[in-house]
């Protein structure tokens, strides 16, 4: 995955579920308000291919070669559902995971929260995390 200069504006416009897309945008700029918000492309970890919002970049350590440059937290748009990743953790481990039980009606993974429509998730919720996220990682820009 890597950083394009796509317009994300442009690309929300073009998604299935512009709506949905825009909704959640909108929810985390207000959550993380001045972090870089910009679009990610290229093939996943599972070798998938993904175009990821991200905003905040970060320096993440791997277990195995060099940091990379990431995403705080990343949206992405699937055929069957919409991703949010928050890669942030603290000493009991990865936030998504801490908060499944509050999330609402979605499936968690590490950092990841899934789920078929908005109306699934608790966006209250979703927003104490992202701002204890925010807490978290006082360096992302």
């Amino acid at each position: 995955m890597e950083m394009v200069n796509d317009d994300v504006d442009e690309f929300l416009d073009e998604t299935a579920r512009s709506h949905e897309m825009r909704a959640l945008d909108r929810a985390i700029t207000e959550a993380l308000p001045g972090l870089t918000r910009v679009l990610w492309r290229g093939t996943m970890w599972g070798g998938t291919e993904q175009a990821i919002i991200g905003y905040g970049l970060i320096v993440q350590p791997r277990p195995r070669g060099a940091d990379v440059e990431w995403f705080l937290v990343g949206l992405a748009e699937q055929k069957r559902h919409l991703s949010i990743y928050v890669n942030a953790a603290d000493s009991e481990g990865y936030l998504v995971q801490r908060h499944a039980y509050r999330l609402g009606a979605v499936r968690v993974g590490a950092a990841a929260i899934t789920f078929t429509a908005i109306d699934r998730l608790d966006l209250e919720e979703f927003r104490t995390m992202l701002q204890r996220a925010r807490e978290l990682m006082p360096d992302a820009r």
